[in-house]
């Protein structure tokens, strides 16, 4: 088969992909925990090396052998990049002074939850969604109450998101785009979101971990950019790991709107205490991806947008699988009802005869939403995807 990508864009060849790296460093269910010859396409890590500017950036910076603490509040530079870029990518009227930096996304999740819930306090949460959700809700002793959210084009409903609200209820968790179905929020429903939370008086919970990969001709919008009063109730999170391949370097963002979220979030961060807090060195290399690294994230988007497509065309060619097209992430949810299997026998099956490794959708996963579904991650290489989808093809066509 003809490569899918052009030959230029050689950062996400199969050449650039160190296997025997990976096979040392890639943990979280990725080649560093998976036995000789399986595929893992599994937790959302990319499977290619940063770009230059970044590992070049950190040389730099630690080549003076000073590394002290920083501020607490974060890194005067990374406020400054974030705070551009809130501004020119996401239409938000971003303050540097009112962004800090945190160890990663899915701290500053748990932190908000654990800013505005006590004990006995509901959250929305979606369904399917990532576990972080539930776990973070249920971390700070509040109660996760799933909405179910449809896969692709299907309408929210949004009467019974307001079925769901309670005296109790005081957040409301947006994951946009959504892992792991890939639905990418249309501008009028973060306006019912958002009229639905101030009608209310709830805070909103906006994850935009994947905000930068979506997919043509599909475009994204932050809740906070809609309107005054929705942006005044907003939490903002996102992160590097999913955009630039910084996971391990544990590095996210959080961003609110008015000084008193602000404050209240850097109250129960304990970044004054240095209990908590994002490092130095992970704060110069995000500066640097949003400052220098764009063009690497362009090219990462055209090899991505190539293998989703080829996810889709293979997927729904096995016997019994169904998958919708994501519009944004880089994971395919697949329904594999039809084949008679459930989602953890399903992925047993393609582990242990197939040697692929993918996510069973399990309620301790992603929620009852997920039921008979499988989730493979495609940010790999072209050869390595047409490996895994072959080998799962061999099994499930021949079953």
């Amino acid at each position: 088969m003809a490569p899918l990508v052009a030959k230029a864009v050689n950062m996400f060849s199969n050449d650039s992909v160190n296997l025997e790296i990976l096979k040392k460093r890639a943990y979280n269910l990725r080649w560093a925990t998976v036995a000789d010859g399986v595929i893992p396409l599994t937790a959302a890590d990319p499977d290619f090396r940063c770009a230059p500017e970044i590992a070049e950036a950190i040389c730099s910076f630690t080549k003076d052998r000073y590394l002290s603490y920083g501020p607490a509040e974060g890194l005067p530079e990374f406020k400054e990049s974030m705070a551009a870029y809130f501004q020119k990518k996401r239409n938000i009227p971003a303050l540097p002074g009112l962004i800090f930096p945190v160890d990663s996304a899915a701290f500053g999740i748990y932190l908000t939850c654990k800013a505005f819930l006590s004990a006995g306090d509901e959250a929305i949460i979606f369904d399917p969604v990532d576990f972080l959700f539930r776990y973070s809700v249920e971390a700070v002793g509040g109660v996760a109450v799933p909405f179910q959210i449809p896969a692709g084009m299907l309408p929210v409903n949004f009467e019974q998101l307001e079925n769901l609200i309670t005296k109790n209820t005081r957040l409301i968790c947006l994951c946009n785009p959504l892992n792991p179905t890939g639905k990418v929020f249309t501008k009028d429903e973060l306006l019912e979101f958002g009229r639905i939370a101030c009608k209310h008086n709830l805070v909103i919970l906006s994850d935009e971990i994947w905000s930068d990969i979506v997919y043509s001709p599909n475009t994204f919008t932050s809740i906070a950019s809609i309107n005054e009063e929705t942006r005044n109730r907003t939490v903002t999170i996102t992160g590097f790991s999913k955009s630039y391949g910084l996971a391990g370097l544990r590095i996210g963002a959080v961003m609110a709107s008015n000084t008193d979220h602000f404050k209240r979030l850097m109250e129960v961060s304990l970044h004054h205490s240095t209990i908590h807090g994002a490092n130095v060195i992970s704060q110069v290399a995000a500066t640097t991806a949003l400052t220098h690294c764009e063009y690497w994230l362009n090219d990462f988007l055209i090899h991505l947008q190539a293998m989703r497509d080829l996810c889709l065309k293979e997927l729904n060619s096995f016997e019994g699988f169904k998958c919708i097209p994501p519009e944004g992430c880089y994971v395919a949810f697949t329904n594999i009802s039809a084949t008679g299997k459930t989602s953890k026998e399903m992925q047993e099956l393609l582990l242990e005869t197939a040697k692929v490794a993918v996510v069973p959708g399990l309620k301790e996963w992603f929620g009852e939403g997920a039921k008979d579904h499988i989730r493979i991650s495609f940010a790999t290489s072209e050869e390595i995807l047409q490996d895994a989808l072959h080998r799962i093809k061999n099994v499930i066509n021949t079953k």
